[in-house]
């Protein structure tokens, strides 16, 4: 392992600060570069705010220009990094808020300390002391002896420690008591409060036969510690003293035990090792693992700690236990118990507790004839048993908690280990235990864990490849070492075509089945599913349907028609079963091959029921859409979902502030676009066109481009294929809305054009004054403006002759916006005022602020410099901080374009700074013009 960093660059901070580059040390020069240096190295691959950089180099005084040393330090040190190696094997980036070091954790020998140490854990004596002696071997002094201040260095401290006293334990099993003796006694010294190395140096003199020093090593401690710290020492150090006292045989020279006498079985006597054989190749779970020890080295030794390792079938539960428990064995010297309670075996009824209180029973050495047929009564004899021992028990895959409950030993510091598919919350209340979720694993795992099972390098070989299974097994532990399995049994395969297999999504879940074997991903899902209720089930089929990536109460509460309360309880239910996984508050997400299973599972329905369910899903959203899209702008189409008759029965979420609805649209969009393409594919034509309608405004506050394009294709499709010409009309009339704010319109009056006629022949007034509008602005796009304005004209006549109040103030709006083009300021400033009035009147917020800041343009035009500007204020503190950052930024546009005509440049330049960071953030092509009239004030151009 260590030879991995051989070529390029490498790193070392344990002892003085160390880079190396192809074997040879670089010079790294001043104390302050070595300090950042070293920052980033302990940091490696992740971001160092730059203020806690100047903290820890100039600690509470640091100079007024530290920032910009720092920043010199850093091009100081890149140019060094990059002479040494061009490769670029290591990288100092520039990630806000600070830098980071992008390197290949093997390059530094902290991190190949630590995964050494890992490595040890669980392995023969000889290879653990050698794996440890290898690890202390990189330590070469110090800890960043020569970096200036404070780094944060106790960890890597604590890890040496941790190493020398694994590597002296491994080392008293080889039977190397003597030669041990006199490096004890200095390790002792100079670390008089380890509890661990105090045990050890006991051990090593009695076992060489200095049993008076071995009792003095622990008199002294007792002193050191009631005296210094008021505490009397750990128990498993009174244990053995205790063992000293009275030489118990159990602590003879593992190297030099003579061969046990045969004792025959009774309660007490045998120790059980049921655990069964750990995985080989076991990967990751580092944190987990970690977990687990802190668990079983903070417990109480008068009582039994439980703990409860859950998560989705195939994600590792108990090759986790099963891995842990082997590897700190020794810590329970009474035994180790093992139960698979089969809680979701697929072909038999879970184990009840009787029969394994009777096989624990005969494990501990109690007679067959011995046990009792009485339920309480085998109770009461195991904890007896147990009643002042100290065991590990694991009880894999359970059922419920009461499956469990009677098989809790009494105490003695005991652990209980429980894994199962479900929380089992109630053992928390009842018998406090802790919990321990399982993720998937990480990326790096995953491939890594690919490697183990294959044998081979193969992400080093098919990098890309090798990535992409793992991606298409979702990290998942069970489908990762299937596909692995694959690649052994059939060595002509590669990684490329199983890719290509694993990527038909039809196909996936049975390329992830070994059929001889009876282990699939499927097979495992599917005894969690079989296993659930019938309204469960019911859910997670509804939760299946959903196409979108997360699925809500609601939608599920629409599908199962069912109330919402209702329906947040089933997914919740769903999630404690690990086939959903509550990301946040009310969302709720399906691991991509539960959502594969489910869609098997809603194969087996009859189509018109799949078809009817997924129309009562785009109904549930076009009543959501409407009731948050009339929060966002005023509505002009005639369609309405939230009215009694489609409320009756709705679960639509109803927000009641602009900033809900935009919330509200921003998490939902995702969903939306899925079920524009779903609702296509399944022939629910009419309502994907509403749908499509319904979502435009939002695309207009968010300038929503490419994904918008796409969909609202798919509407105008829709509209065509059923024949419906109002749909067709109103999709056209959207996607010109969103054409002319991204200013896109050139080019489009035939579509223009067709709309209006279909306008024509369905006679709608509204609808001609809409369309009138939509062909005005293409013709004034094109600088045909006289024939725009004619349209205007004839547009303005028809609404205000109908009352239609918001078609009124939008041609209004639209036609000052050509007069001014054309220069007729005075008539533009008449028509930009009365749209202002109506839009105010009317309550339209959004289009009100467009209209005060269009007018003050137009004052600005005028040289009415203080009116543009107060009606620029007043349209920014309008639209400042809540919903409508588009107007905002059109607002500040105006007010900086203002302020700069009036000589004062830099609260100008702060306006247009502001307006352009919200266009750039919002993606607007009108970002380029506000930065080019800010480079114009800046620069005096």
């Amino acid at each position: 392992m260590a030879e991995r960093g051989r070529n390029g660059l490498e790193f070392g901070v344990l002892g003085p600060l160390q880079v190396l580059a192809d074997g040879r040390r670089l010079v790294i020069g001043r104390k302050g570069m070595r300090g950042l240096l070293a920052m980033l190295v302990l940091a490696a691959n992740r971001v160092v705010p730059i203020d806690e950089i100047v903290d820890s180099l100039w600690a509470d005084d640091p100079p007024a220009t530290a920032r910009t040393i720092v920043h010199g330090y850093v091009s100081r040190l890149r140019r060094m990094l990059d002479q040494a190696d061009p490769a670029g094997s290591a990288r100092i980036l520039t990630t806000p808020p600070g830098y980071q070091l992008a390197v290949d954790p093997w390059r530094l020998d902290f991190h190949r300390a630590r995964r050494l140490v890992s490595s040890a854990r669980g392995k023969p004596a000889p290879i653990r002391a050698q794996l440890l002696r290898e690890s202390l071997g990189l330590w070469r002094g110090q800890v960043l002896s020569d970096v200036p201040g404070d780094p944060i260095t106790t960890d890597l401290e604590e890890l040496r420690l941790a190493a020398l006293e694994e590597r002296i334990e491994a080392e008293l099993e080889l039977g190397r008591h003597l030669e041990l003796v006199g490096e004890l006694r200095q390790l002792v010294g100079e670390h008089p409060f380890r509890e661990r190395l105090v045990g050890h140096i006991m051990r090593a003199l009695y076992r060489s036969g200095q049993r008076a020093d071995a009792l003095e090593a622990y008199q002294r401690f007792h002193r050191l510690v009631v005296d210094e710290l008021g505490i009397d020492p750990g128990p498993e150090l009174r244990v053995l003293h205790e063992q000293v006292l009275r030489d118990d045989p159990a602590l003879s020279s593992p190297g030099l035990a003579e061969p046990a006498v045969p004792v025959p079985p009774r309660p007490g006597v045998v120790v059980p090792a049921q655990l069964p054989a750990a995985a080989s190749g076991f990967i990751g779970r580092d944190e987990e693992l970690a977990w687990l020890d802190r668990l079983c080295d903070g417990r109480d030794p008068t009582t039994t700690t439980v703990a409860v390792v859950n998560g989705a079938p195939g994600i590792g539960k108990s090759e986790l236990a099963v891995t842990w428990g082997h590897r700190r064995a020794e810590q329970f010297p009474d035994g180790l118990l093992f139960a698979a309670l089969h809680g979701f075996a697929p072909d038999r009824e879970p184990v009840r507790p009787a029969e394994v209180l009777a096989r624990f029973l005969l494990a501990l050495g109690v007679p067959a004839d011995g046990v009792p047929r009485d339920l309480d009564d085998r109770v009461g004899l195991y904890r007896s048993v147990l009643a002042k021992r100290r065991v590990l028990v694991v009880l894999d895959d359970a059922r419920d908690p009461e499956q469990v409950r009677l098989l809790l030993p009494p105490g003695a510091g005991s652990v209980v280990l429980v894994t199962s598919r479900r929380k089992l919350e109630s053992l928390v209340v009842s018998n406090g235990a802790r919990m321990l979720t399982l993720d998937t694993l990480h990326e790096d795992e995953s491939v890594r864990l690919v490697d183990e099972v294959v044998g081979k390098p193969l992400s080093e070989q098919e990098p890309v490849a090798t990535r992409m299974l793992a991606e298409l097994c979702g990290n998942l532990p069970l489908a990762l070492r299937i596909a692995a399995a694959k690649l052994v049994f059939s060595p002509e395969w590669t990684v490329e075509a199983l890719v290509a297999q694993l990527s038909d999504d039809d196909a996936r879940l049975r390329a992830l089945d070994l059929a001889d074997s009876g282990v699939g991903v499927a097979r495992a899902l599917a005894v969690s599913y079989r296993n659930l209720p019938p309204e469960l089930a019911e859910a997670f089929r509804a939760a299946g349907l959903v196409p979108g990536r997360w699925v809500s109460p609601h939608a599920v509460a629409a599908l199962c028609r069912t109330d919402l309360g209702t329906a947040a309880g089933r997914l919740a239910d769903l999630a404690d079963a690990h086939l959903l996984v509550e990301q946040w508050r009310g969302g709720f997400v399906l691991h991509d091959l539960v959502r594969l299973y489910a869609r098997e599972v809603l194969g087996a329905e009859r189509p018109e029921r799949r078809t009817a369910a997924l129309r009562r899903l785009m109904d549930h959203y076009l009543a959501a859409c409407d009731h948050a899209r009339r929060l966002l702008r005023p509505t002009d189409d005639a369609l309405d979902f939230t009215s009694v008759k489609h409320a009756e029965h709705s679960t639509a979420p109803r927000p009641a502030t602009p900033g809900q609805a935009l919330s509200w649209f921003d998490k939902e969009w995702p969903n939306l676009i899925a079920l524009v393409h779903a609702g296509a594919e399944a022939g629910l034509h009419q309502q994907v066109w509403q749908l499509v309608r319904l979502v435009y405004p939002y695309c207009v506050v968010r300038l929503v481009g490419r994904e918008w394009q796409a969909a609202a294709e798919f509407g105008l499709a829709s509209a065509r294929v059923i024949g419906d010409r109002r749909g067709e009309m109103l999709v056209l009339h959207a996607m010109h809305a969103i054409d002319l704010w991204v200013g896109d319109v050139r080019g489009k009056l035939p579509e223009a054009e067709r709309a209006h006629g279909i306008a024509v022949a369905l006679g709608d007034p509204r609808y001609l004054v809409m369309t009138l509008d939509q062909v005005a602005c293409v013709l004034s796009a094109e600088d045909r403006h006289e024939e725009a304005l004619a349209r205007y004209r004839e547009a303005l006549e028809i609404a205000r002759r109908e009352g239609d109040a918001l078609g009124e103030a939008t041609v209004l709006n639209n036609m000052a916006q050509v007069e001014q083009r054309v220069g007729h300021l005075e008539t533009a400033v008449q028509h930009q005022f009365q749209a202002m009035e109506i839009h105010h009147r009317h309550g339209h917020e959004r289009a009100y602020v467009l209209a005060l800041n269009n007018l003050a343009e137009l004052y600005a035009e005028l040289g009415l410099l203080a009116e543009a500007e107060e009606n620029a204020r007043q349209g920014v503190e309008l639209a400042r901080g809540g919903s409508l950052q588009v107007e905002e930024a059109c607002g500040r546009h105006v007010l900086g374009s203002v302020l700069a005509k009036r000589g004062e440049t830099v609260a100008a330049q702060a306006e247009l700074a502001e307006s352009l960071r919200l266009f750039e953030r919002l993606g607007s092509p009108r970002a380029m013009l506000v930065r080019t009239a800010l480079e114009a004030l800046t620069t005096g151009v």
